[in-house]
């Protein structure tokens, strides 16, 4: 009897001492509840009015000191349980003008994502949300998607990933530590990671491994169409949604153009020689993030990361052979010409339109772009100017991966967000006073989930737009076409080349199947200026 209980006593210490989850807590964790055990420890989420939430969850190793530019490792066990109730940190970046961004964070131990699960059964199809911030900037917890994943039937994971300088910089003596020789894409390499996570832990939360969603807007869709292209994404989804994320065709920097800019890079820094990638290693956070502004960061071609451009792989049918929702805001250009102008406190005049567009897309393109474009048939001159950059940038470069995907036989359904009534998401709210954006860029966010975690004061239709919204992406993230309840489906360029679904309020015509777009957006000018 005595050595009996010798033998439980020392089992309890070793328990203890490895930080184990006491027994009374393992029974606890039962199917649908918040404490979960994944492969590298347990969590303890909450329950909210929406269902369950797990925050802050590492799924690679803080990308620190040696780690820092090095392809991400998984992350590594905890003892005991972890607070999974509190956002993680985001990612190095700089202040910006969005609701909790006010101020610069510096943190390089940021790769982590954050699980909403509804209550209730397993086996829920999964869509991982990649943020927008053209990877320079933002987080998985730009987005609260907590009663998208209720409705849908969801469950949505949110992700961290590198950005900036410390996702994106290439050089000689990083490649040599590259698997595949090439360096520069280690912030896409993270949503690799994150999504091998999901694959090995998302069941835990009541999710399906096999049903999994990339999704992404902006950015984050720029990292969908590029992860279509990369052979080491192979398997770890089976569908794709591409918002405002086309831009630039997808189009990747090349290695040299890449490395060359890394070593400019690094002379700014005062890292020139053979020691750079020791001496870059070295510099505090805020010193890489002050010197990566005006350089391009972005993915890197020619390794086996990514073979080739996107636009090249989609064509040739080399891609990921998965479904796409891919889409685009009818306005997309006018943030970005609000940016530059009269968000300045200088509005676009008449008389210097014409330089603006020789500046945007070069003396001939743009001579052409001003008999495209006429000033007298907008508002303003900075309308005027919207509309041919988001045409240029974003409305036609989605529109030609709809062509890309259909012609190498893949689903492909095609949408444009419409709803010119749109209030200006949050961070542009108190300009939208005086500033008319449309429909542009970001705003159909704000009609899929909470944006910057913030209620959006939509109208009685616009409540309609969006609860239709939700069922068209949550269709398709559940493996079917998109549907919505008293509206036409979501149209497939396979059978249905040039057809694109407009999502308007009932007031300015509802939603409605057009086959107008490309015409609107003027876009055999500048599929004619990309060729």
């Amino acid at each position: 009897m005595r050595s009996h209980r010798m033998r439980t006593l020392v089992a309890a210490l070793v328990t203890v001492a490895a930080g184990l989850v006491p027994a009374a807590a393992a029974r606890a964790a039962e199917p649908g509840g918040t404490l979960v055990h994944t492969a590298t420890g347990w969590v303890r989420g909450e329950r909210t009015a929406e269902g369950r939430q797990f925050l802050g969850i590492p799924y690679a190793r803080p990308p620190v000191g040696e780690l820092r530019w090095r392809e991400p490792r998984p992350a590594e066990r905890w003892r005991g349980v972890r607070d999974a109730t509190g956002l993680g940190n985001r990612c190095v970046q700089t202040a910006s003008w969005d609701p909790g961004y006010e101020d610069p964070t510096y943190t390089e131990d940021c790769l982590d994502l954050n699980v909403y699960a509804p209550d209730g059964s397993a086996g829920r199809p999964v869509m991982v949300w990649l943020h927008g911030g053209g990877l320079t900037a933002g987080a998985g917890a730009d987005i609260v998607p907590d009663t998208f994943a209720r409705t849908t039937g969801t469950v949505v994971v949110t992700v961290n990933y590198r950005l900036g300088a410390l996702g994106f910089l290439a050089a000689a003596g990083l490649d040599r530590a590259a698997s595949d020789g090439v360096s520069g894409n280690y912030g896409l390499q993270d949503q690799q990671a994150a999504l091998r996570w999901v694959r090995g832990n998302i069941a835990r939360f009541g999710g399906d491994s096999a049903r999994v969603t990339v999704a992404g807007e902006s950015a984050g869709g720029r990292s969908v169409c590029t992860q279509l292209a990369s052979p080491t994404a192979r398997g770890l989804f089976r569908a794709g949604i591409i918002e405002s994320g086309a831009y630039g065709d997808c189009a990747a920097r090349s290695h040299r153009q890449a490395r060359a800019a890394g070593a400019a890079f690094a002379r700014k820094l005062g890292c020139d020689g053979p020691d750079a990638v020791a001496c870059l290693r070295r510099k505090p956070a805020r010193e890489v993030l002050d010197a990566q502004a005006g350089f391009d960061w972005g993915p890197v071609v020619g390794g086996a990361f990514l073979p080739e451009q996107p636009a090249a792989a989609i064509a040739a049918g080399r891609s990921a052979r998965v479904p796409v929702l891919n889409g685009a805001n009818q306005d997309e250009g006018r943030l970005f010409a609000y940016g530059a102008y009269d968000g300045q406190g200088r509005p676009l005049t008449a008389a210097g339109y014409p330089k603006a567009l020789t500046d945007a897309f070069g003396p001939a393109a743009g001579a052409r772009a001003l008999r495209e474009y006429p000033v007298d048939r907008y508002p303003s001159p900075t309308h005027a100017y919207a509309a041919a950059a988001g045409d240029q940038l974003m409305a036609c470069p989605a529109l030609r991966l709809d062509e890309r995907l259909a012609r190498s036989g893949l689903p492909v359904y095609a949408y444009e967000f419409a709803d010119r009534t749109s209030p200006p998401f949050a961070s542009i709210r108190e300009a939208g006073r005086t500033f008319d954006f449309g429909a542009t860029h970001v705003n159909e966010v704000q009609y899929l989930f909470k944006h910057f975690g913030l209620a959006t004061p939509l109208d009685a239709e616009q409540r309609v737009l969006a609860r239709r919204m939700v069922q068209y992406w949550g269709s398709f993230v559940r493996g079917g076409e998109p549907r919505a309840q008293g509206a036409p489906a979501m149209p497939d360029g396979r059978t249905h080349p040039g057809r694109v679904l407009s999502l308007r309020t009932a007031s300015v015509g509802g939603i409605t199947l057009s086959t107008t777009v490309h015409t609107e957006h003027r876009c055999t000018f500048w599929d004619s200026v990309a060729s």
